[in-house]
């Protein structure tokens, strides 16, 4: 297309008033007037020309690195790219009407193949779509990543150009979510306060249920009880947002990541307690669990597994309660990699649920694949449950779907993992036990383990974990016993000269002869963990 440069001066007649352009007589003179460009662009649809022009250039050179830049960015559109040409040609004239400076080549280049507005500035939200449209990966990660870009970043700094996003902008954002969190909790406050009312009002009489009426009315229109953003879950929404910045990065759209950079409360993960006598009583009186995550004693594990014994999913919970499985690890076993003649189980596969649709996919981790040792009884309850399995594809004959799962629906189909959640609560309830989550069987496999003397190493093996950090701070609560054992031994451990009677606060002489009674039967000479090294308590 054609472009061209010349020189040209404001100069006019001094009788006409017109100007006398290339007819002044003083362009002779290198530094009268200025130069000016002019550069044809692709037509527009219906065929009208349009042209790019410029002046006020004080030398040719100049005007001439403006023109071969101008053509530079006519050349970033193939020929036969009628699209692109016409995104550049309104770019420019865009510029020429503004008088804004000539764009960079290689940053509409980048926009040009991302498929971006070159008339606009880009925003956060416009790059954060490009990002999670190309992004690659697991599908429940990707998920979750479009969950925070939906919820919480386009809302709140979608509008922001890319280039301009700084670390205020995100240090607002979070402090917004946090005040949000205070409503959000009093909101809830007040609806879980309307319904404690409702349920003091009587059923029967024409006043009481008017008042009902009224109150049920009044709940309808407050706000539905929604989640508070923790910690955790303000992490979550940072490393989305450091992720797509660093893409922006790698990609040269910007040049510094803010997300980086901004603070936030750390997302600890909570500890693991287990379900004593004193925590049961105050979860009775309150309704309060002491932790997010409890763990049942070996008794209540024992109660648990006596009493689904007959369950179709009872070697499921099996598996899990001793072996650490995770769920989606359970209900994705196959049969292939199940060994029960050498008592091995290899982890290959696993179900993860996206939204409510699930699909067979690689473990949580590199470590997630592993091998685990089982034990005799979970082998038999193995061999007890692919026996019933036989059986049942026998009954349905040809209606059986083969899975090659070992755990199933009735008919051979896979086994929704939320499912196996209902059930397993259903089951824990109908007991009374205090309440834990299906997940939590996998933290009371941890304690066994430990409690029976694995290390940390054969723990974190076990389990899959890809750090031994997050095997010692989250899923090894030592048992009760297992921690007064430890106490007692340690106490051992310190000589002394003389022993407290505790009956008569006086000291006893180890010499002398109510010294060298014979201890009472039950009890060990050196000490029974039970009765020796105990003190009482503090009146």
């Amino acid at each position: 297309m054609k472009g061209s440069t010349h020189r040209r001066c404001y100069c006019r007649d001094a009788e006409t008033g017109k100007p006398l352009g290339k007819k002044c007589p003083k362009l002779t003179s290198r530094k009268h007037g200025s130069y000016s460009i002019r550069q044809e662009l692709p037509p527009r649809a219906d065929g009208i020309r349009r042209s790019f022009s410029r002046a006020g250039y004080e030398s040719i050179k100049a005007a001439q690195a403006d023109l071969d830049h101008i053509r530079a960015l006519l050349g970033l559109a193939d020929s036969d790219d009628s699209e692109g040409l016409d995104q550049i040609a309104e770019l420019l004239e865009k510029v020429a009407d503004e008088k804004a400076p000539l764009p960079d080549i290689e940053a509409t280049r980048r926009r040009l193949s991302h498929g971006l507005d070159l008339t606009s500035r880009l925003t956060v939200g416009e790059w954060l779509d490009v990002w999670l449209a190309g992004k690659k990966g697991r599908q429940s990660a990707i998920s979750r990543d479009e969950s925070n870009i939906r919820v919480h970043l386009q809302p709140r700094i979608g509008h922001v150009r890319l280039d301009r996003l700084r670390v205020t902008h995100l240090s607002e954002m979070f402090e917004a979510i946090a005040e949000a969190n205070v409503v959000i909790a009093e909101g809830n406050a007040v609806r879980r306060k309307a319904f404690e009312d409702l349920a003091q009002i009587a059923w029967k009489g024409r006043e009481p249920r008017a008042r009902r009426k009224a109150m049920k009315a009044a709940i309808a229109e407050m706000d539905p009880y929604r989640r508070i953003v923790g910690p955790a879950t303000r992490q979550r929404v940072r490393s989305t947002l450091r992720a797509a910045l660093n893409a922006a990065i790698a990609q040269q759209l910007i040049t510094f990541n803010p997300a980086a950079h901004v603070e936030l409360e750390a997302g600890r993960r909570p500890k693991a307690l287990v379900w004593t006598e004193e925590r049961i009583l105050h979860w009775k009186r309150t309704g309060e669990k002491p932790s997010p995550v409890m763990v049942w004693t070996p008794e209540h594990t024992g109660l648990f597994l006596d009493h689904v014994a007959e369950d179709r999913l009872y070697a499921l919970f099996h598996l899990v309660a001793f072996r650490g499985l995770r769920r989606g690890e359970a209900c994705g076993q196959r049969w292939t990699d199940t060994n029960l003649d050498a008592g091995l189980l290899t982890v290959a596969k696993q179900l993860v649920v996206n939204g409510w649709e699930v699909y067979e996919d690689d473990p949580k981790t590199d470590a997630g694949a592993r091998t685990i040792a089982l034990d005799s009884d979970t082998v038999q309850s193995l061999t007890r449950h692919r026996a019933q399995q036989d059986k049942d594809r026998k009954e349905w004959e040809s209606a059986w779907v083969e899975t090659g799962r070992v755990f199933t629906r009735e008919n051979g189909e896979l086994l929704h993992p939320a499912n196996v959640t209902r059930r397993f609560i259903e089951l824990h309830e109908e007991l009374g036990l205090p309440p834990i989550r299906l997940h939590d069987l996998r933290h009371g496999a941890a304690t066994l383990a430990h409690a029976a003397g694995a290390g940390l190493k054969d723990i974190q093996e076990m389990l899959g974990h890809s750090s031994i950090t997050i095997t010692s701070d989250t899923y090894t609560s030592l048992l009760p016993e297992a921690d007064l054992a430890i106490a007692e031994a340690a106490a051992r451990l310190v000589p002394r000269a003389r022993v407290a009677s505790w009956d008569t606060g006086s000291e006893v002489d180890p010499q002398s002869e109510e010294a060298e009674s014979p201890v009472p039967d039950g009890a060990d000479q050196l000490g029974d963990p039970q009765t020796s090294g105990r003190r009482p308590p503090t009146q």
